[in-house]
Order: C-alpha cells, then sequence, then structure tokens
C-alpha cells in the first residue's frame, strides 16, 4: 500500500503536527517526521477530522440510476469528505431482502470511494403492511443493523412494536420518519403563517412529533434501540429531551438544511426548497441548533435525495421532496457552528460512526487508528455551482451561494479519494 506523510496539519483543532498513513493505518504521529517512501502532503493551514460519516444518504440504485449511482453518490461523498454513508432503502426494487441489500454493499465496494453501509426496509415494499425479511438481511453478508422505511412512516403501532422486538435480539435499529400520515395528507409545505399566506395545505408539526412520543414510548417498553431520521422541529427536540432523560434508546439527527432554511423559501415557489419534512420557522431552527450543541441530538446526516430533472424542474405541487447534501454539508456545518471542531467531528463523523456500528470509521487520527479521514481548509470560501456537483443530479438549494470550508483531501483506509479538492477516480 502507499504511505503519504501529511506535514504540519491540525488535529481535530490542536496544534500542528505530523501524520504518518502506511499500510491503511496512522502509522505515527509527531512533529518532524520523514519518510523518504513517502508521498507528501502540505497540511499548513488545514484540520485533520476523521472521516464523515453519513447516516442518511439516497444513492436511487438501484432502480433511478438516472438521478443517482452506487458510484456517483459515492464519489459526491468523498468529495465531500465522508468516508462512510449508510445508503436508504427506497430503491426500485426496495431493498428489503438478502439479495437487493448485498447487491447495493457489493457495488459500494466496487467503486472504493467510502464505504457504503445498506439501510434494510422495515416493511416489505415500504407498504407497511408485513415486516421486511430483517433477520436475513442482518445476517447477509451486508450486515444491516438499520431498517427504516424512509420517506414513508411506520405508521402502525403494533407493527412498530413487533420491528423494535425483532431487531432488539441482534442489536439492530429502527430509523424511523416521524410522520403521522393522516395529518398530512396533501401537505405541501410547513403549516404556519407562510403556508396560509400562500395558500398551501400545511405539514404541521405535530405531525412529527406524535409519531416521536408514540415511539419513545414504545422503544422504552420494549428496551430496543430507535433512531429519528430528519428532526425538524422544536416540540420534536423536547420530546427526545424527556426521553433521554428517562434513559430510553433513541437517538436523533437534523439535516443540514434543517439547521439554514426555513419555510419563507417556499415563497419562491422554487421546487428545490420542497422536502420532507419540510423546511421551518427560525423558532424551530433556533431549537435544532441548540439541540445538537446539547446532544439531546446526536448527529448531522444529510439526507442527500437526488432526482432527476424531470421531478424537480415543474410545478410544486408535483415535485418530488429531497435536496442534495453530502457535498455540501460540512461547509453548512462550518457556517452554522462555526470552527467548532469537536462538536463538529463528535457530531458528524464520531456519533454516527458508533450508531451505526462502523468501527473503522469514527477515530480521530492517532497511532494505530485506520486511516479513515479528511483534511479542511477552514480559510477557503467557495461557492457553489451545480454543473460542478459529482452528483448526477443538481436539486442544490444552496446553488451560487458562497460557503466556508473546502475539502483539499480525503482518505480511506490510507488511500487517497480526494487530493486537492479532486476525485482521485
Amino acid at each position: 500500500m502507499s504511505a503519504y506523510l501529511i506535514t504540519n496539519v491540525s488535529v481535530v483543532g490542536g496544534a500542528p503536527t505530523d501524520l504518518l498513513i502506511r499500510d491503511g493505518v496512522v502509522a505515527e504521529t509527531g512533529t518532524g517526521l520523514a519518510a523518504p517512501d513517502a508521498t507528501v502532503v502540505d497540511g499548513t493551514g488545514l484540520v485533520a477530522l476523521p472521516g464523515l460519516v453519513d447516516l442518511h444518504t439516497h444513492l436511487r440504485e438501484p432502480g433511478r440510476e438516472d438521478a443517482e449511482t452506487v458510484e456517483s453518490g459515492s464519489r459526491a461523498a468523498a468529495l465531500g469528505g465522508y468516508t462512510a454513508v449508510c445508503a436508504m432503502a427506497n430503491t426500485s426494487p426496495v431493498a428489503d431482502t438478502a439479495g437487493v441489500v448485498e447487491q447495493v454493499w457489493r457495488l459500494g465496494r466496487e467503486a472504493g470511494l467510502v464505504d457504503v453501509q445498506p439501510i434494510g426496509a422495515v416493511t416489505v415494499g415500504l407498504a407497511g403492511e408485513r415486516l421486511a425479511e430483517l433477520g436475513a438481511m442482518a445476517d447477509s453478508a451486508a450486515r444491516v443493523r438499520i431498517f427504516s422505511d424512509d420517506g414513508h412512516c411506520v405508521a402502525d403501532p403494533r407493527l412498530m412494536r413487533r420491528a423494535l422486538e425483532y431487531v432488539k435480539a441482534f442489536d439492530g435499529i429502527i430509523a424511523q420518519h416521524a410522520e403521522e400520515p393522516r395529518l398530512t395528507e396533501g401537505a405541501q409545505m410547513h403549516e404556519g403563517e407562510v403556508s396560509t399566506r400562500l395558500g398551501l395545505t400545511g405539514w404541521p408539526a405535530v405531525a412529527e412529533e406524535a409519531i416521536i412520543a408514540r415511539d419513545v414510548l414504545l422503544a422504552e417498553h420494549v428496551g430496543s434501540r430507535l433512531h429519528i431520521c430528519h428532526v425538524s422541529t422544536a416540540g420534536s427536540v423536547e420530546v427526545l429531551r424527556q426521553a433521554k432523560a428517562r434513559g430510553v434508546r433513541v437517538t436523533a439527527e437534523v439535516t443540514p438544511h434543517h439547521l439554514l432554511l426555513t419555510d419563507e423559501k417556499a415563497a419562491t415557489y422554487d421546487p428545490v426548497y420542497k422536502v420532507n419534512p419540510p423546511l421551518r420557522t427560525t423558532t424551530d431552527i433556533a431549537a435544532l441548533r441548540a439541540a445538537l450543541a446539547e446532544g439531546v441530538i446526536d448527529i448531522i446526516a444529510t439526507d442527500h435525495a437526488p432526482h432527476a430533472v424531470e421531478d424537480k424542474e415543474c410545478e410544486w405541487a408535483y415535485a418530488r421532496p429531497g435536496m442534495l447534501g453530502l457535498e455540501t454539508a460540512l461547509s453548512i456545518a462550518l457556517d452554522v457552528l462555526g470552527p467548532q471542531w469537536d462538536l463538529i467531528a463528535e457530531r458528524m463523523s464520531r456519533a454516527p460512526a458508533r450508531i451505526a456500528g462502523l468501527a473503522d470509521h469514527g477515530h480521530a487520527p492517532a497511532p494505530g487508528a485506520p486511516a479513515n479521514l479528511t483534511l479542511v481548509d477552514p480559510a477557503a470560501r467557495r461557492t457553489i455551482e451545480p454543473a460542478e456537483l459529482a452528483s448526477r443530479s443538481r436539486n442544490t438549494p444552496y446553488a451560487r451561494m458562497t460557503l466556508p470550508g473546502r475539502i483539499v483531501a480525503t482518505f480511506l483506509r490510507g488511500e487517497p479519494t480526494v487530493l486537492d479538492g479532486k476525485a482521485v477516480k
């Protein structure tokens, strides 16, 4: 394997040091290191973070390769500083069998840009009627440990209880898309002042909060692990805070767009801002940011949701919900949190790796640790040009915005997937 010597780099915001990477691990750290056989990477002014881990990525393959493939999504992830992503199950066919999750897992290994860990569906066909092959997916080569019908709520409480009971046997996780469907029928955006002004059917906050409240009670009763996808309301934060105080085994994520963008964006009628759950209010954003800092919300997850042109460049009512996120997530985190490097490392690498059980990820660059890391230039600012993104889709809400931070390099098991800001392959 190749050897790399990263010089004068700040590890998670600390004092500058050198990192020698050899045989897939960090072999040595210190100042003034020398390795004649190593390729030197100048880390002056850069920050080294453990490789980012995304718990919520839509790669669309199999079935919608026009929007994204495992390879194109993996490249976008690497350029965003990620070394591992968890691929959601709403593909076509749905990832509800051992065969489909193994297909996604193998495609990730063939691409070799990030570790792709499939998430299995909770119910057959995401239909919410009967449990999918949870045990078979867990025993497959993909070793699935997280199951989600994301995009669809597991609305039946008896079925949700059965799922939580089933995965408890192997310490699995049910990741819930919290949306009471009877409260969101026909919804187009957040229910509030802006939806009233625009005359669009609203998606009330209580539709999310009611499911979270129900599910933390179920998880508490069963003693199983629950993860809440894309938390978006202040009320949800309070439900989670109370559940965690009681010791419920619940974790939660927030997306970059729910930390930055508000429902006022819907006034443009630009479908790029249509997302599920919808963009909320400034009050919700403040609560989400505080909860992220406090740890009530455990992680930032992108909910990277690429869509083909015809699914986004149409009337608002007919547009598919979702936004790109992998290539901009760290910049949004820097914009929202500032250079709190340890907090960013915890929320975007260490905690998601722990939740997903990805033992080789989330480690600070230290001797003996797997060399999965990313180098960031915090002083750089970049303007987001959709045509320059690696994703096959262009539905970014940050088009032509200037954001802080630039990924200079990403290493997966000691081999660069990104160097000088460009994908290596």
